[in-house]
């Protein structure tokens, strides 16, 4: 119920209980409407506190879809252009993340999964557009960087920008998850992430 459904269900209430005259039947309607105001309010209670359980549960699985969506194409991108790269040292480390991204969106799409039937073929509207548009962005910068001859370096940068966006949505998803076993894949992906970004975001062609 709205708040404006629940003023004229209020208003109607006080309006077929409101006094015609001073007789001795008032302080019954007295009561009902006592009674009417009451059942009102604990009934816009009831709604209220359902739609922030319900938000709750809602916001934790879509933000978990957001970021399990993020990681696979951020996955697919590093596995894409890692053998391009000419620098060892940042395909080492390369290989490292894909390894690291492939573990938590796994144990994401098992939790999804478990919990509220996830396919992913059901991901669709604003989620799944947005998570491809910003994957076709970073596929586009990163195919020009390899025209370019600046593959590694742009790579790099991209690279740690991503691991720095991932890491701020584990956290925010941390803070409203419930169940231990992703918080725990959470947690764990997030300290691995903190090592690797440092060596992305540091790298340079001339070491």
């Amino acid at each position: 119920m709205s708040g404006m459904d629940g003023r004229e269900y209020l208003n109607q209430i006080a309006a077929a209980n409101r006094p015609v005259g001073k007789t001795s039947g008032n302080i019954m309607s007295s009561k009902f409407f006592k009674f009417g105001l009451i059942a009102v309010g604990a009934l816009v209670l009831i709604i209220i506190l359902g739609t922030i359980l319900g938000g709750g549960k809602g916001g934790e699985k879509n933000q978990s879809i957001e970021l399990y969506l993020h990681i696979r194409n951020t996955n697919e991108m590093v596995q894409k252009y890692q053998p391009n790269i000419k620098s060892s040292e940042l395909r080492s480390n390369s290989a490292s993340l894909s390894v690291i991204l492939t573990d938590v969106y796994k144990k994401i799409e098992s939790y999804l999964t478990e919990k509220y039937d996830f396919k992913e073929k059901d991901i669709k509207g604003k989620v799944a557009d947005e998570a491809e548009s910003k994957k076709e962005e970073l596929d586009e910068e990163l195919f020009e960087a390899k025209i370019n001859g600046t593959l590694d370096r742009v790579f790099a940068y991209d690279i740690a920008y991503e691991i720095s966006m991932l890491m701020s949505e584990e956290t925010k998803l941390l803070k409203s998850a419930k169940d231990e076993t992703l918080k725990e894949a959470l947690t764990s992906n997030y300290n691995s992430l903190e090592n690797l970004y440092s060596k992305f975001n540091d790298f340079s062609e001339t070491k």
